[in-house]
Protein backbone atom coordinates (compact mmCIF):
# COMPACT_ATOMS: atom_id res chain seq x y z
CA UNK A 1 0.00 0.00 0.00
CA UNK A 2 2.77 2.59 0.99
CA UNK A 3 3.92 2.48 -3.17
CA UNK A 4 0.26 3.31 -4.22
CA UNK A 5 -0.03 6.82 -5.33
CA UNK A 6 -2.33 9.03 -3.29
CA UNK A 7 -4.92 10.94 -5.34
CA UNK A 8 -5.41 14.18 -4.80
CA UNK A 9 -7.75 16.78 -6.27
CA UNK A 10 -7.16 20.33 -5.70
CA UNK A 11 -10.54 22.60 -6.07
CA UNK A 12 -9.56 26.01 -7.17
CA UNK A 13 -12.20 28.58 -6.50
CA UNK A 14 -11.50 31.79 -8.33
CA UNK A 15 -12.87 34.61 -9.97
CA UNK A 16 -14.65 33.59 -12.79
CA UNK A 17 -14.34 29.46 -12.20
CA UNK A 18 -13.93 26.71 -9.72
CA UNK A 19 -11.35 24.45 -11.45
CA UNK A 20 -11.00 20.53 -10.03
CA UNK A 21 -7.67 19.25 -11.13
CA UNK A 22 -7.56 15.51 -9.98
CA UNK A 23 -3.71 13.77 -9.81
CA UNK A 24 -1.85 10.77 -8.27
CA UNK A 25 1.16 11.68 -6.21
CA UNK A 26 4.30 9.39 -5.74
CA UNK A 27 7.03 10.88 -4.02
CA UNK A 28 9.64 11.25 -7.01
CA UNK A 29 7.59 11.80 -9.20
CA UNK A 30 5.87 14.84 -11.30
CA UNK A 31 2.13 14.76 -10.64
CA UNK A 32 0.07 12.35 -12.91
CA UNK A 33 -3.01 14.12 -14.28
CA UNK A 34 -6.16 11.96 -13.71
CA UNK A 35 -8.74 14.69 -14.90
CA UNK A 36 -9.93 18.17 -14.93
CA UNK A 37 -13.62 19.43 -14.06
CA UNK A 38 -14.48 23.57 -14.64
CA UNK A 39 -17.64 25.09 -14.08
CA UNK A 40 -18.30 28.42 -14.29
CA UNK A 41 -18.87 30.57 -10.74
CA UNK A 42 -18.43 34.31 -11.88
CA UNK A 43 -17.87 35.90 -8.49
CA UNK A 44 -16.09 39.12 -9.18
CA UNK A 45 -18.98 40.46 -11.76
CA UNK A 46 -21.13 39.58 -9.00
CA UNK A 47 -19.66 41.32 -6.08
CA UNK A 48 -21.11 44.75 -5.50
CA UNK A 49 -19.37 48.02 -4.77
CA UNK A 50 -19.48 46.90 -0.95
CA UNK A 51 -17.64 43.66 -1.62
CA UNK A 52 -20.79 41.53 -0.66
CA UNK A 53 -21.18 38.42 -3.43
CA UNK A 54 -24.54 38.65 -5.15
CA UNK A 55 -27.01 35.47 -4.41
CA UNK A 56 -27.12 34.14 -7.83
CA UNK A 57 -23.29 33.94 -7.74
CA UNK A 58 -23.55 31.69 -4.40
CA UNK A 59 -25.97 29.40 -6.11
CA UNK A 60 -23.74 28.67 -8.87
CA UNK A 61 -20.89 28.65 -6.46
CA UNK A 62 -22.78 25.99 -4.60
CA UNK A 63 -23.61 23.82 -7.41
CA UNK A 64 -20.09 23.80 -8.99
CA UNK A 65 -18.48 22.62 -5.54
CA UNK A 66 -21.59 20.11 -5.60
CA UNK A 67 -20.02 19.12 -9.11
CA UNK A 68 -16.62 18.89 -8.40
CA UNK A 69 -17.08 16.74 -4.73
CA UNK A 70 -18.86 14.63 -6.65
CA UNK A 71 -16.69 13.90 -9.18
CA UNK A 72 -13.74 13.69 -6.96
CA UNK A 73 -16.24 10.41 -4.93
CA UNK A 74 -16.33 9.53 -8.17
CA UNK A 75 -12.99 9.46 -9.04
CA UNK A 76 -11.91 7.81 -5.29
CA UNK A 77 -9.93 10.79 -4.49
CA UNK A 78 -8.03 10.21 -1.12
CA UNK A 79 -7.94 13.87 -0.06
CA UNK A 80 -9.65 17.28 -1.54
CA UNK A 81 -7.90 19.91 -0.88
CA UNK A 82 -10.59 22.92 -1.59
CA UNK A 83 -9.54 26.81 -1.93
CA UNK A 84 -10.77 30.05 -2.80
CA UNK A 85 -8.38 33.03 -3.65
CA UNK A 86 -8.71 36.72 -3.52
CA UNK A 87 -12.32 37.01 -5.41
CA UNK A 88 -14.12 35.16 -1.85
CA UNK A 89 -11.62 35.66 0.36
CA UNK A 90 -12.04 39.69 0.00
CA UNK A 91 -15.39 39.22 0.11
CA UNK A 92 -17.45 41.15 3.01
CA UNK A 93 -19.53 38.21 3.28
CA UNK A 94 -16.80 35.46 2.76
CA UNK A 95 -17.57 33.82 6.02
CA UNK A 96 -21.43 33.74 5.54
CA UNK A 97 -20.60 32.18 1.89
CA UNK A 98 -18.23 29.42 2.71
CA UNK A 99 -20.77 28.09 5.86
CA UNK A 100 -23.60 28.33 3.13
CA UNK A 101 -21.35 25.93 0.74
CA UNK A 102 -20.37 23.69 3.76
CA UNK A 103 -24.27 23.16 4.67
CA UNK A 104 -24.94 22.55 1.03
CA UNK A 105 -22.26 20.78 0.11
CA UNK A 106 -20.39 18.99 2.87
CA UNK A 107 -16.63 20.83 1.34
CA UNK A 108 -15.23 23.17 3.88
CA UNK A 109 -13.04 25.52 1.68
CA UNK A 110 -9.59 27.05 2.82
CA UNK A 111 -8.70 30.30 2.07
CA UNK A 112 -5.13 30.65 0.71
CA UNK A 113 -3.46 34.57 1.35
CA UNK A 114 -2.13 36.09 -1.21
CA UNK A 115 1.67 35.30 0.28
CA UNK A 116 0.81 31.41 -0.31
CA UNK A 117 -0.39 31.83 -3.52
CA UNK A 118 3.16 33.44 -4.91
CA UNK A 119 5.39 30.71 -2.67
CA UNK A 120 3.18 27.86 -4.14
CA UNK A 121 3.05 29.24 -7.57
CA UNK A 122 6.92 29.77 -7.14
CA UNK A 123 7.31 26.34 -6.14
CA UNK A 124 5.47 25.08 -9.10
CA UNK A 125 7.22 26.64 -11.55
CA UNK A 126 10.51 26.29 -9.58
CA UNK A 127 9.63 22.00 -10.23
CA UNK A 128 9.12 22.61 -14.01
CA UNK A 129 12.66 24.66 -15.21
CA UNK A 130 14.62 22.82 -12.70
CA UNK A 131 17.77 24.70 -11.15
CA UNK A 132 19.04 25.84 -14.06
CA UNK A 133 16.80 28.32 -13.63
CA UNK A 134 19.14 29.81 -11.71
CA UNK A 135 17.65 33.05 -9.37
CA UNK A 136 13.95 33.21 -10.82
CA UNK A 137 11.62 35.87 -10.99
CA UNK A 138 7.79 34.64 -11.37
CA UNK A 139 4.65 36.61 -11.96
CA UNK A 140 0.89 35.80 -11.86
CA UNK A 141 -2.01 37.79 -13.01
CA UNK A 142 -5.29 36.82 -11.53
CA UNK A 143 -8.50 38.15 -11.58
CA UNK A 144 -8.50 40.22 -8.22
CA UNK A 145 -4.99 40.10 -7.56
CA UNK A 146 -1.10 39.77 -9.15
CA UNK A 147 1.57 37.99 -7.57
CA UNK A 148 5.46 38.29 -7.55
CA UNK A 149 8.32 36.08 -6.34
CA UNK A 150 11.58 35.97 -6.55
CA UNK A 151 14.31 33.00 -5.50
CA UNK A 152 17.19 31.08 -6.01
CA UNK A 153 15.90 28.64 -4.24
CA UNK A 154 12.95 26.38 -4.13
CA UNK A 155 11.32 28.88 -1.66
CA UNK A 156 11.38 32.36 -3.00
CA UNK A 157 13.20 34.84 -0.71
CA UNK A 158 10.31 37.33 -1.78
CA UNK A 159 6.81 36.91 -2.42
CA UNK A 160 4.27 39.69 -3.15
CA UNK A 161 0.68 39.86 -3.45
CA UNK A 162 -0.69 42.93 -4.87
CA UNK A 163 -4.27 44.02 -5.55
CA UNK A 164 -3.69 44.39 -9.36
CA UNK A 165 -5.56 41.37 -10.88
CA UNK A 166 -7.21 41.95 -14.49
CA UNK A 167 -10.47 41.74 -13.30
CA UNK A 168 -10.63 43.55 -9.98
CA UNK A 169 -9.06 46.70 -12.16
CA UNK A 170 -11.14 46.28 -15.32
CA UNK A 171 -14.03 47.08 -12.75
CA UNK A 172 -12.86 49.93 -11.18
CA UNK A 173 -10.46 51.95 -13.50
CA UNK A 174 -12.46 50.88 -16.82
CA UNK A 175 -15.02 52.09 -18.48
CA UNK A 176 -17.82 48.87 -19.84
CA UNK A 177 -17.54 48.98 -22.90
CA UNK A 178 -14.67 49.85 -25.49
CA UNK A 179 -13.56 51.82 -26.92
CA UNK A 180 -11.11 52.56 -23.97
CA UNK A 181 -9.76 56.02 -24.59
CA UNK A 182 -5.85 56.71 -24.63
CA UNK A 183 -5.96 58.95 -21.19
CA UNK A 184 -7.90 56.36 -19.12
CA UNK A 185 -5.46 53.44 -20.31
CA UNK A 186 -2.54 55.85 -19.34
CA UNK A 187 -3.96 56.67 -15.96
CA UNK A 188 -4.36 52.87 -15.11
CA UNK A 189 -0.68 52.25 -16.51
CA UNK A 190 -0.04 55.42 -14.45
CA UNK A 191 -1.59 53.65 -11.18
CA UNK A 192 -0.13 50.15 -12.17
CA UNK A 193 3.52 51.36 -12.00
CA UNK A 194 3.23 53.18 -8.90
CA UNK A 195 1.74 50.55 -6.99
CA UNK A 196 4.73 48.55 -8.71
CA UNK A 197 7.49 51.21 -8.25
CA UNK A 198 6.58 50.94 -4.17
CA UNK A 199 6.26 47.15 -3.62
CA UNK A 200 9.62 46.08 -5.72
CA UNK A 201 11.56 48.26 -4.08
CA UNK A 202 13.15 45.15 -2.38
CA UNK A 203 13.25 43.28 -6.10
CA UNK A 204 15.37 45.93 -7.16
CA UNK A 205 17.95 45.00 -4.83
CA UNK A 206 18.35 41.69 -6.06
CA UNK A 207 21.03 40.14 -8.56
CA UNK A 208 18.84 39.86 -11.82
CA UNK A 209 17.19 36.68 -12.29
CA UNK A 210 18.07 33.86 -14.88
CA UNK A 211 14.72 33.20 -15.75
CA UNK A 212 11.94 35.44 -16.02
CA UNK A 213 8.49 33.70 -15.83
CA UNK A 214 5.20 34.23 -16.16
CA UNK A 215 2.22 31.86 -15.31
CA UNK A 216 -1.82 32.23 -15.43
CA UNK A 217 -4.81 32.49 -17.62
CA UNK A 218 -3.89 35.94 -18.52
CA UNK A 219 -0.44 35.56 -19.47
CA UNK A 220 -0.55 32.20 -21.42
CA UNK A 221 -4.00 34.21 -24.00
CA UNK A 222 -1.65 37.32 -24.06
CA UNK A 223 1.37 35.02 -25.19
CA UNK A 224 -0.68 33.02 -27.36
CA UNK A 225 -2.15 36.90 -28.67
CA UNK A 226 1.66 37.44 -29.56
CA UNK A 227 2.10 34.74 -31.66
CA UNK A 228 2.82 31.51 -28.76
CA UNK A 229 2.10 27.94 -29.78
CA UNK A 230 -1.21 26.29 -29.36
CA UNK A 231 -2.32 24.56 -26.41
CA UNK A 232 -3.10 21.72 -28.01
CA UNK A 233 0.76 21.60 -29.12
CA UNK A 234 1.47 20.49 -25.46
CA UNK A 235 3.17 21.63 -22.78
CA UNK A 236 6.75 21.30 -23.73
CA UNK A 237 6.78 23.89 -26.74
CA UNK A 238 8.48 27.06 -25.26
CA UNK A 239 6.15 30.64 -25.13
CA UNK A 240 7.12 33.77 -24.12
CA UNK A 241 5.84 37.06 -24.15
CA UNK A 242 8.23 39.69 -25.87
CA UNK A 243 7.13 43.49 -24.60
CA UNK A 244 7.27 44.58 -28.06
CA UNK A 245 4.50 42.74 -28.92
CA UNK A 246 2.56 43.18 -26.10
CA UNK A 247 2.86 46.78 -26.44
CA UNK A 248 1.53 46.67 -30.19
CA UNK A 249 -1.28 44.46 -28.49
CA UNK A 250 -2.68 47.17 -26.10
CA UNK A 251 -4.25 50.07 -27.96
CA UNK A 252 -6.21 47.44 -30.56
CA UNK A 253 -7.34 45.75 -27.52
CA UNK A 254 -8.80 48.91 -26.60
CA UNK A 255 -10.47 49.87 -29.32
CA UNK A 256 -12.17 46.26 -30.14
CA UNK A 257 -15.49 45.63 -28.35
CA UNK A 258 -15.88 41.91 -26.18
CA UNK A 259 -16.82 39.94 -28.70
CA UNK A 260 -14.62 40.88 -31.26
CA UNK A 261 -11.57 40.48 -28.65
CA UNK A 262 -12.67 36.70 -28.27
CA UNK A 263 -12.47 35.88 -31.61
CA UNK A 264 -8.85 36.72 -31.65
CA UNK A 265 -6.12 33.84 -31.05
CA UNK A 266 -5.84 32.63 -27.56
CA UNK A 267 -8.63 34.78 -26.35
CA UNK A 268 -11.57 33.04 -24.34
CA UNK A 269 -14.96 34.98 -24.15
CA UNK A 270 -15.34 34.41 -20.57
CA UNK A 271 -11.78 36.36 -19.92
CA UNK A 272 -12.43 38.81 -23.34
CA UNK A 273 -13.59 41.95 -21.15
CA UNK A 274 -10.43 41.84 -19.07
CA UNK A 275 -7.79 40.95 -21.21
CA UNK A 276 -6.87 44.90 -21.89
CA UNK A 277 -6.48 45.18 -18.11
CA UNK A 278 -4.33 42.05 -18.04
CA UNK A 279 -2.05 43.28 -20.77
CA UNK A 280 -1.52 47.03 -19.26
CA UNK A 281 -0.52 45.02 -16.26
CA UNK A 282 1.79 43.00 -18.07
CA UNK A 283 3.61 45.41 -20.27
CA UNK A 284 3.94 47.66 -17.12
CA UNK A 285 5.66 45.04 -14.52
CA UNK A 286 8.02 43.86 -17.46
CA UNK A 287 8.72 48.14 -17.74
CA UNK A 288 9.14 48.42 -13.96
CA UNK A 289 11.26 45.34 -13.64
CA UNK A 290 13.92 46.06 -16.68
CA UNK A 291 12.25 42.79 -18.16
CA UNK A 292 11.99 42.37 -22.45
CA UNK A 293 10.87 38.86 -22.37
CA UNK A 294 8.62 36.76 -20.14
CA UNK A 295 8.48 32.64 -20.31
CA UNK A 296 5.59 31.08 -19.98
CA UNK A 297 5.49 28.33 -17.56
CA UNK A 298 2.59 25.16 -17.79
CA UNK A 299 2.32 24.90 -14.24
CA UNK A 300 0.85 27.37 -11.74
CA UNK A 301 -0.96 27.55 -8.40
CA UNK A 302 -2.79 24.00 -8.75
CA UNK A 303 0.83 22.66 -9.57
CA UNK A 304 2.28 24.60 -6.82
CA UNK A 305 0.00 22.63 -3.93
CA UNK A 306 0.51 19.25 -5.76
CA UNK A 307 3.92 19.83 -5.01
CA UNK A 308 3.71 21.05 -1.65
CA UNK A 309 1.85 17.91 -1.01
CA UNK A 310 4.52 15.94 -2.62
CA UNK A 311 7.08 17.41 -0.17
CA UNK A 312 4.83 16.34 2.40
CA UNK A 313 4.70 12.97 1.20
CA UNK A 314 8.28 12.64 1.17
CA UNK A 315 8.87 14.40 4.55
CA UNK A 316 5.92 11.75 6.38
CA UNK A 317 4.45 15.46 7.36
CA UNK A 318 0.72 15.47 7.19
CA UNK A 319 -1.86 17.90 5.07
CA UNK A 320 -1.43 21.45 6.31
CA UNK A 321 -1.98 23.87 4.45
CA UNK A 322 -5.23 25.07 5.40
CA UNK A 323 -7.05 26.54 7.82
CA UNK A 324 -10.46 24.94 7.60
CA UNK A 325 -13.76 27.42 7.66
Amino acid sequence: MEDLPLRVGVLDIGSNSAHLRVADLAPGNPPLPVRSVKSAVRLAEATDRHGVIGRPAVGRLIAAVREAAAAAAALDVDELVPFATSALRDAANRDDVAAEVRAATGVALGFLTGEQESRLTFLAARHWYGWSAGPMLLADIGGGSMELAYGAGRRPEIALSLALGAGRLTRHHLPPRPPVRKRTRKALRGHVRSVLAEATTELGERPAPVRAVATSKTFTQLARLCGAPKAKAGPYRERHIDRRDLHGWIPRLAELPDAERARLRGVKASRAHQILAGAIVAEAVMDVLGLDRLAVCPWALREGIFSHRLDELAEGRAPGLFARV
